[in-house]
């Protein structure tokens, strides 16, 4: 399927307030904000370092981190959606929104602005249920659960976009002024690498909830090609939230050809039989038999016109 098949529209300009992808950047490096600053709080608050750590990691940090252990998992279970946008590492921010950005970007302009807000989630929950399953149910990975750190930050997330974006257009060029361009297969491959490189040392729960994230993605878009757009319930939840909240806002949404080809009451074309005298004659014949009620609506018109021009 080509890249132009894709293209609906004028992409979403970056000033939006509504750019999903701006909004996405937006909350990764406000949460990242709050974070080292709540962070920074505890280091002043205490003389020692460690016990600064320790406190600021059970009490705050542990809200926005999803646990491995299951049984932490139910005390705090918003942090299947919190994690995904949560980050401490100044490195591990700037190298998500990077590539979040990348594929954002060519994802926003080749499906508009209503896709990548659904895909990133779906990346996120992916990877939270599988780092979930690993943990608990591997042999190997269950009997070192209480030692393995707790899933942060959207790189499930970022995995499912980048995937997606790849399955939609993968022949979509980078820089086409350069010998042709650099497909888009070239840059995730290259994402890939270096994403499965640093989940190298960690525990193998993190490369399965990556892989989970890439695999929803996939996956979005083949029912996307089929009809079946996973994203039409997130966006009509939202509409109807902003339009509970925003009442004067609310309208009736038309179609693109309810709203420009179909503002008059009458058809654009309607068939209309010639006036010949055989046929004034039939239903001047049927008139006399069945009645002038009888008669359709194109019979009726058919007089009309035959009276106008004397026939």
């Amino acid at each position: 399927m080509s890249v132009k098949e894709y293209k609906k529209g004028k992409s979403p300009l970056l000033g939006q307030s509504n750019n999903a992808l701006v909004l996405l950047v937006a909350v990764n490096a406000l949460i990242f904000i709050l974070l080292n600053f709540l962070k920074i709080v505890y280091f002043l608050s205490y003389s020692d370092n460690i016990t600064a750590e320790t406190f600021f990691h059970k009490q705050i940090l542990d809200w926005f981190t999803l646990p491995a252990n299951t049984e932490k998992l139910i005390t705090r279970p918003w942090t299947v959606f919190v994690y995904m946008f949560s980050q401490l590492s100044i490195w591990g921010l700037i190298s998500t929104l990077l590539w979040l950005w990348a594929f954002g970007f060519i994802l926003q302009d080749l499906t508009g602005n209503k896709k990548i807000f659904p895909i990133y989630l779906y990346g996120g929950f992916a990877g939270a249920v599988f780092f979930l399953l690993s943990e608990n149910l591997i042999p190997s990975l269950h009997q070192n659960i209480n030692a393995v750190a707790d899933l942060m930050g959207g790189g499930a997330a970022v995995m499912a976009v980048a995937v997606a974006t790849t399955s939609l257009a993968p022949d979509y060029r980078l820089f086409p002024m350069i010998n042709g361009g650099i497909p888009l297969w070239v840059l995730t491959l290259i994402f890939v690498a270096i994403d499965y490189t640093t989940t190298a040392g960690s525990s193998s729960g993190y490369a399965i909830a990556h892989l989970a994230g890439g695999a929803i993605g996939f996956i979005f878009v083949r029912q996307l090609r089929r009809g079946n757009d996973w994203s039409d319930w997130m966006n009509n939840l939202v509409d109807w939230i902003d339009d509970l909240f925003n009442p004067e806002k609310k309208q009736l949404q038309k179609s693109d050809k309810d709203r420009l080809f179909y503002k008059s009451t009458t058809e654009p074309f309607q068939k209309k039989p010639n006036l010949t005298q055989q046929r004034l004659d039939e239903i001047l014949d049927k008139i006399h038999d069945q009645g002038y009620h009888m008669l359709t609506d194109e019979e009726k018109e058919f007089l009309k016109r035959a009276s106008k021009e004397e026939l």
